[in-house]
């Protein structure tokens, strides 16, 4: 026998790395994981700007969960730039972003001012949801 549990991670702008908060949820519902996101405040009031759901099993004669499943990263809303776009409206301070996103070979950015500004890749298979609603 199997058995499997669903989780929903937020993630919220940290002072050095991501603020992460995991529950379980019933299914990878996106509809909940929004509704949940909006009573999330992590330390110095950083809110989520994003959310990952995850889902967890084991079988009987195994002692712990393993990871089994991972959906896209979805994004609280957030600006979408691409690397050419940036370029054109690039002011002095816009200098380390572009040099990184042509090192790394980032295509495109989204920025999320959620709360606390943050500016990340957006992956392929990333999902930008309408925010706030």
């Amino acid at each position: 026998m199997k058995m499997e549990k669903h989780f929903v991670t937020f993630y919220s702008p940290g002072t050095f790395v991501d603020e992460e908060s995991t529950y379980p949820i019933k299914s990878w519902d996106v509809e909940e994981a929004k509704k949940k996101a909006k009573s999330i405040t992590e330390r110095h009031n950083a809110t989520p700007y994003g959310f990952q759901f995850t889902t967890r099993a084991r079988k009987d004669d195994e002692l712990d969960s393993r990871e089994v499943a991972q959906s896209p990263l979805y994004y609280l809303g957030g600006l979408i730039e691409t690397l050419a776009e940036v370029k054109a409206r690039a002011t002095d301070k816009d200098s380390i972003l572009i040099s990184n996103m042509e090192c790394n070979n980032w295509h495109r950015i989204i920025t999320n001012t959620n709360s606390w500004k943050i500016t990340k890749p957006l992956n392929k298979t990333d999902i930008v949801l309408p925010w706030p609603e």
